[in-house]
This record gives C-alpha cells, structure tokens and sequence, in this order.
C-alpha cells in the first residue's frame, strides 16, 4: 500500500471512526472475570460453489464470505484465497484487541491499520506438485500496526501492541500448536 493510499484510508477513517462503548466493554470484561472457564464454541461451514476453487462460508446468519484463488492458482480472482482470508482474519483479530484495550485505557481511538504479509511455498499445489520435503504454509508471517491514539506516549502504545498479540486468540492459533483434525462425514 502507497503512503497515500494509507494517509487516505486514515483520513476516512477520521471522519468516521466510531468507537466501542467503554462502558459496555467493561461490562463484557467482567462477565469475563465472572467466569473465566466459559468455552465458546465457534462454527464455519464451508461449500465449493463449483465454479473452480471460489467457496462460499457460512458464519452464523450471515450472507455467504466467498473464498477463491487467483488467476495464476486457477481461481476467478472474486475474492481472497484462503491464506489471504487467514491474514486478514489475524490482522482483523489484533485490531479488535487493539481498539478494545486503546478504550479500557480511556485513549481516543482515531485510526487502526494492521498490515499482514506472510510467505509461503505454494510449489506442492495443494499435494498435486513438487512433493519434496519442505514447509508446508505460512512459514513467516509479518504484522506492522500503525496507530492514530490520543492519550498514550510512544512506550504506552509498544506496550498495547504487544498487550493485543499476547491475547488475540488468532494470532495466538496462528502461533501456537493447536488441535486440529480432519476426517471424512
């Protein structure tokens, strides 16, 4: 993204930003601390539209959040490919956790910009290519947060950063092993 285009969306986002209630912010806090054993169980269902690799997923009561691949991985380029979604669901994650803390804290929340780059080695082409020995997915991932916070010094706002990674449940998926497995209906 050009430093214009970021000046821009930032500008935008001035006009518009509207924060989250403080006040209903903590009291979701406390129900927290009230019961800190509560599980949540989250649910996606995901269907190949037939249409190459653009899939439609199903959260909740929502309309449809299309996944699909690129020209050059065979998709229709209509919308991001999973690992685009996954970054976008992480930097996504540590934003909300951002925002959330920037308001505990009484700071005035301007503007929120997570940036999410990742590489990986797509040569194995899902099992069907080169199926040498190597990493398969993300093997690095970079996030670079740019903040537009009233009422914090420069130390206060690396801590928030750092405050929102040790607590945002993707990144720390992302992170972290975690369960996972894949079987047949």
């Amino acid at each position: 993204m050009t430093a214009t285009a970021t000046k821009d969306i930032i500008q935008t986002f001035e006009k518009v930003f509207e924060p989250i209630d403080r006040e209903r912010l903590h009291a979701l806090s406390e129900k927290g601390r009230a019961d800190p054993s509560v599980v949540k169980t989250v649910r996606a269902r995901t269907v190949a539209e037939g249409r190459r690799f653009r899939h439609l997923n199903y959260i909740r009561n929502l309309d449809a959040h299309i996944v699909d691949e690129p020209p050059a991985l065979l998709g229709d380029d209509t919308a991001p490919n999973p690992t685009e979604a996954l970054l976008a669901a992480l930097g996504t994650c540590v934003a909300v956790g951002l925002q959330a803390n920037a308001i505990a804290r009484g700071w005035t929340v301007k503007g929120i910009e997570v940036e999410s780059e990742g590489d990986i080695n797509i040569t194995s082409v899902w099992g069907t290519g080169d199926l040498s020995e190597k990493p398969v997915g993300l093997t690095t991932v970079r996030l670079k947060v740019h903040l537009d916070i009233e009422g914090a010094t420069a130390t206060e706002l690396d801590e928030l950063v750092a405050h929102a990674g040790q607590w945002s449940p993707v990144l720390n998926t992302v992170k972290n092993p975690v369960a996972v497995t894949l079987a047949r209906a």
